[in-house]
């Protein structure tokens, strides 16, 4: 696992990673506080749309090497990035040959992702289909993705259905979802209601990842991959 360029103290414009054999720079709008402040009443809804978005999270990091690791076998693939943020792991895909969506709840986010393929020399053909999305009503066509990931997108308990639908309803019969997580209690519930509903869980790796901000250690950071049962199809709800 590579480093970020530096450890940052505060805020800046921008971050700077090497991971995947090659240099990222993400241009993002603030910081997660500054942008939690100005929130209005309306934002703070039953979707409490918090600006998770704007910070490169370790998960994110991992993740993305992961998809650099698995490039040969991505190529070509569709794949769909759940929660895109700033983008890093969708341009990862895009830089490995995968045709990728990236989808998120929140415009702004996608705003910074479609700029962030200018800054890091993605060939515009090759760029990822950017699109607002929730996770409660996907606009793909069923079973149709080859590979589905996301980096940190469960924060709690009630994520895990909505997150668990949109993977089953959108991931061909014999495709593949990863997730990275840091070890929120929350993903417990999600491997409860995986087996439930007849899917298959396997950590493939358990990386201590280096966070951008300055701290003492890194972030343990799990990658699980999803499949269905032997029969190719989960249980539905």
């Amino acid at each position: 696992m590579t480093n970020p360029t530096r450890r940052l103290t505060g805020y800046t414009p921008s971050v700077t990673v090497r991971i995947c054999g090659r240099t990222w720079t993400l241009e993002r709008a603030a910081d997660l506080e500054t942008l939690w402040q100005a929130m209005s009443e309306a934002d703070l809804d039953d979707d409490e749309r918090l600006p998770y978005w704007t910070e490169l999270w370790p998960s994110s990091i991992a993740l993305a090497e992961q998809i650099h690791a698995a490039r040969h076998e991505l190529n070509g693939r569709v794949c769909l990035d759940m929660g895109c943020g700033l983008g890093l792991t969708a341009l990862a895909g895009a830089w490995a040959g995968a045709r990728v969506i990236g989808m998120d709840y929140e415009e702004q986010a996608l705003r910074f992702a479609r700029r962030n393929v200018r800054l890091n020399g993605i060939p515009h053909e090759a760029a990822p289909l950017w699109t607002v999305m929730d996770w409660r009503h996907p606009a793909i066509r069923r079973r149709s993705i080859d590979m589905v990931w996301g980096g940190d997108i469960m924060y709690e308990k009630r994520f895990v259905g909505p997150v668990l639908d949109c993977i089953d309803h959108v991931l061909s019969p014999h495709g593949r979802a990863w997730l990275a997580e840091p070890g929120r209690s929350v993903y417990k519930f999600f491997q409860t209601a995986l087996q439930e509903r007849g899917w298959r869980s396997r950590l493939l790796a358990d990386r201590p990842t280096p966070a951008l901000y300055e701290q003492t250690c890194p972030v343990p950071v799990r990658l699980w991959e999803l499949t269905r049962d032997a029969s190719g199809a989960g249980r539905a709800r």
